[in-house]
């Protein structure tokens, strides 16, 4: 009986070892980090936030957790001095004591609740990530200062936020309408009025200024000569729309990517939800990285980069928008030649040059062809859930090309939105990644060991 006792007691000793260790596996895995920023994409959706106020969401949160990474991972550089207004970052009292990949989590999520509405929508799945590691065995002083060192990140990063000019651009002067030919106005089913016209206010993150990569003019409007460019690029919307293929309508509808679709039947209203673009692009960056088997500290890093070239792209798309206001296809083309034509899909309340999409779709891809390399293959999942079809790239810029040309088959941008944006995306891109590094060099690694 005694050794049945001591034996019994022997296998609990063991079992409470390697429970007590289990800690570790639960947090080194970047499936998690990308369905907890798949849980604030959630939040995002669910509550109707336009792109660009969706990228900053994403940014401020990703950046969070980056710093996280930075403070553990010697691989890594804080952003703090890149970043020219960045405050410096708080460090662990107990270094030693804290889980990073934790604390990443822990502040994404705290963050992205700040950010976010409504109040405390992403504080469930934070109290999931905290009885996570206790379950799985966390020392108790190990979270308890692990939960210390991510508070302390969340609020610095709060507060810096706060200084990005976004609270005053609530109440900044509104979109004036006029009517006179070739300015944007309102547009059905919702004539919704113009989507923040101040937004190139916002404090770009690596872009000096708003206007640093300003493309050359739109088109002159001129819709009386079959030979303008403007003409030309009225008609090719009008003839793609009129004849669009099985393959193009799939193409529009996978990059579509409407927060908030209005349908009216008569006087019955209701909205669809689905993904933003900038949203959109945070499922492409957990594709890839699964699929490249990253780490969990590059997986950040990745999220991290991206959601400030999605950030700075739209602040760079919106000074254009704004400064050239640009009138879209489906007003030309209801005025002056068919008054009954719809494009595809749904245009959005804002100018059309350039296009957005097209800016933040080639920002994004030269962000993770620098973590991934040029030519890498991979499947779109992203709009699986929405019943469309998943779609397959050679890689993250020829992804970025397709998403630019579903606007035009979408019928909701000329093919001088997409070419203009296209290059504003790339350069905004290239500017990101040249400008911030995320990584240290084989020569500064060497140097450390």
């Amino acid at each position: 009986m005694k050794y049945l006792i001591l034996f019994a007691v022997i296998v609990m000793m063991n079992g409470a070892c390697r429970h007590k260790g289990d800690y570790q596996p639960v947090f080194d895995n970047p499936g998690l980090y990308s369905k907890s920023v798949y849980e604030l994409n959630s939040v995002v959706m669910d509550n109707n936030f336009s792109p660009v106020v969706a990228a900053r969401n994403y940014v401020y949160a990703n950046i969070a957790a980056y710093e996280c990474i930075a403070a553990g991972d010697y691989r890594f550089v804080s952003l703090v001095g890149q970043i020219k207004h960045m405050p410096v970052m708080p460090k662990p009292a107990e270094p030693a004591k804290v889980n990073y990949h934790l604390a990443a989590l822990l502040s994404l999520i705290k963050v992205g609740n700040a950010v976010t509405f409504p109040e405390g929508a992403l504080m469930d799945y934070w109290q999931n990530l905290y009885d996570k590691a206790d379950s799985a065995g966390m020392p108790a002083d190990v979270l308890k200062q692990t939960v210390a060192f991510s508070d302390t990140i969340v609020s610095a990063i709060l507060k810096w936020s706060k200084g990005d000019n976004y609270a005053q651009t609530r109440s900044a002067e509104k979109y004036t309408v006029t009517v006179e030919d070739g300015r944007w106005v309102p547009t059905p089913p919702a004539y919704a009025q113009a989507m923040e016209p101040h937004w190139c206010e916002i404090r770009p993150m690596s872009l000096d200024s708003a206007s640093q990569f300003a493309p050359p003019a739109p088109p002159v409007f001129n819709v009386k000569s079959p030979t303008s460019h403007f003409y030309k690029d009225v008609m090719e919307v009008k003839t793609v729309g009129d004849s669009l293929t099985d393959e193009q309508r799939h193409i529009a509808d996978f990059f579509d990517d409407n927060p908030f679709n209005l349908h009216v039947t008569g006087h019955a209203m209701y909205a669809t939800k689905k993904f933003s673009p900038p949203g959109h692009w945070m499922n492409i960056v957990g594709i890839a990285t699964q699929k490249a088997g990253k780490d969990f500290s590059t997986t950040v890093a990745a999220y991290a980069a991206t959601s400030i070239a999605l950030f700075d792209g739209f602040i760079a798309c919106w000074y254009t928008k704004y400064k050239t206001n640009g009138v879209r296809p489906e007003t030309v083309i209801n005025k002056y030649f068919d008054p009954n034509w719809r494009p595809y899909i749904q245009t959005p309340p804002f100018p059309t040059y350039v296009s957005g999409h097209s800016v933040i779709s080639n920002a994004s891809a030269e962000v993770m062809t620098y973590f991934l390399g040029d030519h890498f293959a991979f499947t779109d999942t992203s709009e699986s859930e929405f019943g469309i079809a998943n779609r397959s790239f050679r890689s993250f810029r020829d992804a970025a090309q397709e998403a630019s040309f579903s606007r035009l088959y979408g019928g909701i941008h000329y093919r001088s939105d997409l070419e203009q944006g296209n290059e504003v995306g790339k350069k905004v891109g290239a500017y990101v990644v040249s400008k911030l590094h995320f990584q240290r060099n084989q020569n500064q690694l060497s140097q450390n060991k």
